[in-house]
């Protein structure tokens, strides 16, 4: 049965939750397909003791304000000899903590250059009350390295599970370059990769069992990789699985060059999966779409569209099921690029790093790490997104900076520099989170150690921050919160590049319904 989206309710020396209960009866069962879905609740109100995270998205939105924030923290190219860590924030204004980093796990090697990060299991298993969201998947994207952390036993303290070593996900799936990780309702834990052993492009799934964590094998068929790879989304009620691609890691790894764009070597595609079969059945040509990195259906599980960012071309590509049973793309935002003088090309994009969807679908969040600003558009029509908030924090294009607009379609002067708490922001807005009421959004700076090196070297120097902004849900639109900021330019050991944020209880980008 599946539920009703409308009616009824996912080494060295340092200083030293929320859980959602409810199970139903009915399943959500896919034929012929290859490992078992778990049970999702037909009916919240009858639930006694359901599994990890909620019934629905819209349910999910009722749940507990965040307290604390998990994100990974970054060393890898900013000149400090120390291994990447995981960091908790208190986020509790109530708390003699609030805006402190209380606790850092550091991970057992260097260089591993952490990135994003996913859960044991999620809303995808609500209705198996033997599933617990206690294990943070923090997957490398150089080392190729899968730590997992225990945040279960002591959520403001998180402390080391496991580590899969590069050895064995290479000797059983021939993968590498690791990224997104999303728990299935199987119980396992698929995770995206970028290429192979030598750097080459490969956009594979490693399965890891979600008890054990021990290398199954690859989701795909043998064979069957993409040409490239790096996010994923998928929808089983519409049997679909939707990848992005970005660059084979030899092309990313130490920069970006523009020649590699001219030479084809950056992604413009999204493939289209099928989820019994785990093999690609259609290929999207983005027009207008260099570099699709996030991927997000709309949460309603019976959605058969969403949104990608794609970054080199500052563009919003909705994707969608046509009456065929086929798919198709279209760009439904153009972010125009700006006319400069003291940069790197003549005309500077905007950048779109991360785009996030409201749990209502309603609104989509973007960042534009170049230019600066973070966006909020009204999508209740997903084929005519209608801007209601813009804020820049930071970017390229300040006052007293080395860049020069000449032609801007969109302001009539160039932003001021910001300034937080006394500190002047390095960087622009990056990976974005919203809790799970929407009204708040968490801003983090840190794109990829080798690209902040390269086009913003202050961030380096100084460290990235967390901000947060407060979200007008009624009317649309986005102000900064002046008195919250989180300085990773202060860390023991040195500035730190902080990346993808977390709440124990599940997010809008971690979460998937069936």
């Amino acid at each position: 049965m599946r539920l009703d989206w409308g009616r009824r309710p996912a080494a060295l020396p340092w200083p030293t939750g929320m859980y959602a209960a409810g199970c139903g009866e009915g399943a959500f069962t896919l034929q012929s397909v290859a490992q078992p879905m778990c049970p999702i609740a037909s009916t919240a109100t009858k639930c006694g003791n359901c599994g990890p995270g909620y019934s629905t998205p819209l349910e999910a939105m009722k749940g507990p304000r965040e307290e604390i924030i998990y994100l990974p923290c970054i060393y890898r190219n900013t000149g400090t000899e120390a291994p990447d860590y995981l960091a908790t924030v208190d986020v509790d204004p109530k708390s003699p903590q609030y805006c402190q980093v209380i606790h850092r796990l550091p991970m057992p090697n260097l260089k591993d250059e952490l990135h994003h990060s996913g859960w044991n299991t999620c809303s995808s298993c609500f209705g198996d009350s033997s599933k617990s969201r206690t294990k943070l998947v923090l997957p490398s994207l150089i080392s190729s390295r899968i730590y997992v952390v225990d945040v279960g036993s002591e959520p403001r303290a998180p402390k080391l599970h496991k580590v899969i070593e590069p050895k064995d996900i290479h000797a059983k799936c021939e993968l590498a370059f690791l990224h997104t990780s999303h728990c299935l309702a199987s119980g396992e834990v698929m995770i995206s990769s970028l290429g192979d052993l030598k750097g080459n492009g490969k956009g594979g799934f490693v399965l890891l069992d979600g008890e054990t964590f021990e290398v199954k094998g690859t989701w795909e068929r043998p064979g069957g990789a993409a040409p490239l790879g790096y996010d994923f989304w998928y929808q089983p009620r519409h049997n679909v699985m939707i990848s992005t691609e970005w660059a084979a890691p030899n092309v990313l790894r130490d920069g970006f060059n523009p020649a590699d764009v001219e030479a084809g070597l950056y992604g413009s595609h999204l493939y289209v999966w099928d989820w019994q079969r785990h093999e690609i059945v259609q290929t999207l040509s983005l027009k207008d779409g260099l570099i699709p990195l996030e991927i997000r259906f709309l949460h309603n599980p019976d959605a058969a569209q969403g949104f990608v960012g794609c970054a080199l071309s500052s563009t919003i590509q909705r994707f969608y099921k046509n009456e065929g049973g086929t798919w198709s793309v279209e760009k439904v935002i153009q972010v125009p690029p700006k006319k400069v003088k003291g940069w790197l090309l003549p005309e500077m994009p905007g950048l779109i790093t991360d785009i996030l969807l409201s749990l209502d679908d309603r609104f989509l969040y973007f960042s534009n790490w170049l230019h600066g600003d973070l966006r909020q558009y009204d999508v209740s029509d997903p084929q005519r997104p209608r801007l209601t908030g813009q804020l820049f924090l930071g970017g390229s294009i300040v006052k007293g900076g080395p860049v020069q607009v000449l032609e801007d379609q969109e302001l009539k002067s160039q932003p001021e520099p910001l300034v937080v708490k006394g500190k002047r922001v390095a960087g622009g807005p990056q990976m974005i989170q919203l809790s799970l009421d929407g009204k708040r959004l968490y801003v983090t700076t840190s794109l990829y150690s080798a690209w902040d090196k390269q086009f913003y070297p202050d961030l380096i120097r100084e460290g990235s921050v967390m901000l947060q902004v407060d979200v007008d849900t009624v009317k649309g639109g986005l102000k900064l919160n002046p008195n919250f900021l989180v300085d990773f330019g202060k860390e023991p050991l040195g500035p730190a590049l902080a990346h993808e944020l977390r709440y124990p209880g599940g997010d809008c980008s971690s979460d998937i319904w069936i």
